[in-house]
């Protein structure tokens, strides 16, 4: 019998193949597993209706603008997110809340037979224990995040009233494929018959491989950024729709430039719930792009922590994400760039290293997990680039020994991994 919350989470860890932690060998190449459990739970996953989010980045950022709007709208709405950052409960949420440690142990403790005989990875509990949980909760609706490529991930058992997949790049290629073609093809299994399909942006090399899906499938398609444009000015944007302004002087909660294309697939997926039914005003959309991160706890993007120095941390980790924050980076007006920065074993260091400013001063450092690449292997690429930088392994002195070096008018950015930005004090 577990008989606390520690414990049952320590459980999960330690007895689940975990893929944040040990990569691919926590993943299983079916679906099997989840539909074991889920049967065995009555199949919550059809006991609400559901909106499936995939891609390679700012899925997570779609997912809390789409959920914290229909929170704005009156809806009892379920949000699945993963990894989390400090919290396992961070993963499961209803209306903005984390699950109740409470409510783990129990379904820990209530499953803990079924776990032993299916013997699932740690990612596929963790769904049925959502879906479960948002069953409980009797929500009407439940936003849930794909954890790694779509056909295969254990969130794909779910028929959802509309499915959005924002964009394609060239992540877990070991996992997905090495072509952006494979990597689509993996994204777009979350398409399902009849079921509207939202693309955020149209990418030519794969476009190809979501029109032949949908038509598969008698699946309605709209690429978001083929019809919306984002038009902003002062703080704050206009959609437009051809040349008809859709809502105006909408503030983004979430401020890096890089989410204007997330907002551009959110608000087109909004615009699709309605068409379904959903009852959403233009007041609960502004409510919920501004209010994103109070409504549902998002947290790590372009988080400021701090103004003087602006201490800014991002949870982007591959090519195409890391790019984008670091043109915003460009943008910022500061004297010394501070960066501290690690990430997992599976990417490129010299790829990531080579988006990154040349006149900054490096801290590199790794997280506590068995994925994290040593940080001294950051050190020697950087010294083959002629960067500045010190080796500092752990995260938390890495920080300080930023924030004690720079100045009132410097800048320090903290990210390349997830686990890093988990690992910051503040978050």
């Amino acid at each position: 019998m577990i008989t606390s919350y520690r414990e049952a989470v320590d459980y999960l860890y330690q007895n689940l193949p975990m893929f944040q932690r040990v990569g691919a060998a926590a993943l299983k190449k079916d679906l099997t597993n989840t539909i074991a459990l889920c049967e065995a739970l009555a199949n919550p996953q059809k006991r609400f209706q559901s909106i499936h989010i995939a891609g390679t980045n700012g899925k997570g950022s779609t997912a809390h603008m789409i959920a914290a709007v229909l929170q704005s709208a009156g809806y009892s709405t379920g949000l699945y997110t993963s990894p989390h950052l400090k919290s396992f409960t961070e993963r499961i949420r209803v209306n903005g809340k984390e699950m109740e440690e409470d409510a783990v142990t129990a379904f820990v403790n209530r499953t803990q037979p079924l776990i032993e005989k299916v013997k699932p990875s740690f990612f596929e509990i963790t769904v049925a224990m959502a879906f479960e949980y948002f069953a409980s909760k009797e929500v009407d609706v439940a936003v849930v995040e794909v954890g790694l490529g779509g056909r295969l991930d254990s969130t794909n058992i779910i028929r959802p009233v509309l499915s959005l997949i924002t964009n394609i790049g060239m992540d877990h290629k070991e996992l997905l494929g090495d072509t952006l073609e494979k990597i689509a093809y993996e994204k777009a299994g979350i398409i399902k018959d009849g079921v509207p399909v939202v693309i955020s942006e149209r990418q030519r090399e794969v476009e190809h491989i979501f029109r032949d899906e949908a038509a598969d499938h008698n699946a309605p398609l709209v690429f978001a950024d083929n019809e919306l444009t984002i038009r902003k000015r002062e703080g704050k944007i206009d959609v437009v729709w051809g040349n008809r302004v859709l809502l105006k002087d909408v503030e983004p909660g979430l401020k890096g430039h890089y989410q204007d294309q997330n907002i551009c697939g959110a608000m087109m997926a909004l615009f699709k719930l309605r068409e379904c039914g959903y009852i959403i005003s233009d007041d609960a959309i502004r409510r919920g792009i501004r209010d994103v991160t109070t409504l549902t706890g998002l947290k790590g993007r372009w988080q400021q922590l701090r103004e003087r120095p602006l201490v800014i941390c991002d949870t982007a980790h591959n090519v195409e994400g890391l790019s984008r924050v670091a043109a915003q980076i460009r943008e910022q007006h500061y004297d010394t760039l501070h960066i501290v920065f690690g990430m997992t074993k599976e990417k490129d260091p010299n790829a990531l290293l080579a988006l990154l400013p040349v006149d900054a001063r490096y801290y590199f450092c790794q997280a506590a997990i068995p994925r994290a690449l040593d940080a001294a292997v950051l050190g020697e690429c950087a010294r083959a680039r002629e960067l500045d930088f010190v080796v500092i392994e752990n995260v938390g002195r890495a920080v300080e020994t930023a924030m004690q070096a720079a100045g009132a008018n410097d800048m320090v950015f903290i990210g390349g991994s997830t686990f890093v930005v988990a690992e910051v004090e503040g978050i």
